[in-house]
């Protein structure tokens, strides 16, 4: 499928990955679909120790992989639905945030919100990552914020009479 994505659109960044000895035999992230905005992110564990993942407990789980990311982009880890819906399992701190400057390996922070042991197992799709484009702005210290309809009201005080 990326070999149709960069053809598609030949002025897109390409993304960099370096694969780590653990990771060797993992599938690469990929786009599933022709419209996927993420491509899922796979498990490294060793194959014959998968990684038990008890309810309420969280895990950093490798991925094998190293990314280098184009300047001016980031890349998202974000949860699977699937994997949600059906087992409870999802990201912290999601959407975790990988900048174009890290060098070290991605990992995803998985927890078990569900009632049930859960093993993570070599390739199991654990994620996904979504690239954005990222402005970087100017910072000006102001004296007093401007006014505007909404003023301070958030919490829920949107929508309300």
């Amino acid at each position: 499928m990326s070999q149709e994505t960069d053809s598609a659109h030949p002025r897109n960044p390409a993304l960099g990955i370096v694969r780590l000895p653990h990771g060797e035999g993992v599938e690469l992230p990929s786009y599933e679909t022709s419209g996927a905005a993420g491509m899922d992110l796979r498990a490294a564990v060793p194959e014959d120790r998968p990684l038990l993942l008890l309810p309420g407990r969280r895990a950093l789980v490798p991925t094998g992989l190293i990314f280098e990311i184009p300047k001016g982009f980031e890349a998202q880890i974000r949860p699977r639905s699937g994997l949600a819906l059906k087992n409870g399992i999802t990201c912290l701190n999601t959407p975790g945030t990988i900048d174009s400057d890290y060098r070290g390996e991605v990992k995803v922070i998985l927890i078990n919100l569900g009632d049930d042991d859960f093993y993570v197992t070599r390739g199991m799709r654990i994620a996904q990552v979504v690239l954005a484009p990222v402005v970087q702005l100017a910072i000006e210290e102001r004296q007093h914020a401007s006014d505007t309809a909404r003023g301070a009201g958030g919490f829920g005080s949107t929508g309300t009479s």
